[in-house]
Parts: structure tokens; sequence; C-alpha cells
């Protein structure tokens, strides 16, 4: 008896069942695409390769693998957020309040990291401000970006800049930005990561990387993490409010929100 006939071996196994979390590496068993998680469209997972490219793949039962190991994947399931009397960023949380309408204004990070660090601290406040916070691919193409947002009174634009130190190259970038409704501030340090408190994750301080190598790349090497996608996922779990990261950081983005809200024709 052919015990492979009219069925497929791969959903004769038991395997385990993971959930999707956004950052999460897995390999399509079929076609063998390997990407990252970054979100769900029509039911489908969507994987983002390292050169960018994303792909949307079915649910299906055993179609990944997880370190070379079968798995199911599903979508995680909604996290109920408890009431509490203080936001994650510090601010009174307003009970009964819902999100307000997005505004026109944005506020701009350099990538997907920062924006769900962003969200982790201050994305309560931002949902009642009506303030949508979009990543960008670094800001090395800023000036063409802000030309064609079209920034007006309606619309303000603030940007997160990483690294934005004098003498930078983020620097010199910043300063061809010119426009009273646009501001752009920024932190120190060379990645969003490195604005995580080294104590909130359990480390003494970040490692020093030689120039010359990939940040992050190092930062795992040192840490003896294996892939940067894990190292995400244990930074992001250990925020949960400002106090886990740096003061420039907070600063910042507090700036930030301040002059996107300012009041305007549509208030």
């Amino acid at each position: 008896m052919d015990v492979l006939a009219n069925n497929d071996w791969r959903r004769r196994r038991a395997v385990p069942v993971v959930d999707a979390e956004l950052d999460l590496v897995v390999e399509d068993a079929d076609s063998g695409f390997c990407g990252a998680v970054v979100g769900f469209e029509f039911g489908a997972v969507v994987l983002e390769d390292r050169h960018g490219k994303r792909r949307n793949f079915p649910l299906d039962p055993a179609a990944f693998l997880l370190d070379g190991e079968p798995v199911t994947l599903v979508r995680p399931a909604p996290v109920r957020v408890q009431q509490r009397q203080m936001t994650a960023s510090g601010s009174i949380a307003v009970a009964g309040v819902t999100a307000r309408v997005a505004r026109r204004s944005r506020i701009w990070v350099e990538g997907v990291h920062d924006a769900a660090l962003v969200e982790r601290i201050w994305g309560d406040d931002l949902r009642i401000e009506g303030v949508v916070v979009e990543p960008l691919d670094g800001i090395d193409e800023l000036s063409a970006a802000v030309r064609e947002f079209g920034p007006g009174p309606v619309a303000r634009l603030g940007v997160l800049v990483d690294h934005l130190v004098p003498g930078s190259k983020e620097s010199r970038i910043v300063a061809s930005v010119q426009s009273p409704y646009v501001l752009v501030t920024g932190h120190p340090y060379v990645d969003v990561w490195q604005a995580v408190k080294p104590s909130a994750i359990g480390i003494r301080a970040w490692p020093v990387v030689p120039p010359g190598r990939p940040w992050k790349e190092g930062v795992c090497a040192a840490l003896g993490v294996a892939e940067p996608a894990d190292m995400w996922r244990r930074i992001l779990a250990s925020v949960s409010s400002f106090r886990d990261v740096e003061t420039p950081l907070i600063n910042s983005m507090e700036r930030l929100i301040d002059f996107v809200t300012e009041p305007d024709e549509d208030d």
C-alpha cells in the first residue's frame, strides 16, 4: 500500500502550531521562499525576504519550516489590553474615548522596528490624537518624500531620525528639508535598538561594534544571538513603557506629537 497516495505527507505528521508573530523568520515548504512575517492580507501571511521582496502564503497546515522543522502558522489572537490609569508613555489614560479619525498630519520613522517601538510606548496616545505613524525605508530620499507628501497647515509632518548627530550623514540629509510644516527630530543612537535601555533587556551595556561591520549583526555576534530577528523580538518584548527607553527618544517623540497635533483648520 502506498502511504503517500492521495495525501500530502506533511499533513500526516503531528507538527507544532506556532503564532505568526511579526519578524518571525520562516520558510515556505513548497517554494523555499524564506522571510520574516510582516503582516497579513486576505487571510494569508506576508513574508519579506532579506532583499525586501514580499510574498503572500496561505496559512495551510504544515506549510512552513521553522529552524528546518515543519510548523503550522496561525494568526496570533488579538491581545486584550487591560484598562489602566496611565498609558505606556506616562500620559493619563482616558477611559471611554474612541480613536480619532486619522489626521492628514503624519509622523515618519526610519523603519518597521522604529514604528513597532513607537507603537509599543505611544500607541494609545497617537490613536486618541488621530496620528498615523508610517515607516520609511531609511531617509536617503527624505527630501523627495517630503515634496511628494506636500506638508501644509493641515498636513504637518514629523520625522524621527536615527543617529542625528553633528557631522553625520543623517544630519546632512535633514538639513536639506526646509518647511515650517515639517519638524525633524532624532536621537544619537546608531539604531533604534540602542535607544532601549540595556537594563531593560538584561545586559550591562550595548556592545561596541567596530566600524565597517553592520551594527545589528555585530551586536548579535557579541551577545551570542543567531539572527537580528531573534534579537529584535527579545528587545521589543522587554519594553512595556517609557521607562524602558532612553530620554533622547522620549523627548524627540513628545516634540513630534506636539508638533503634528497643533490645532488646525479641521479642529
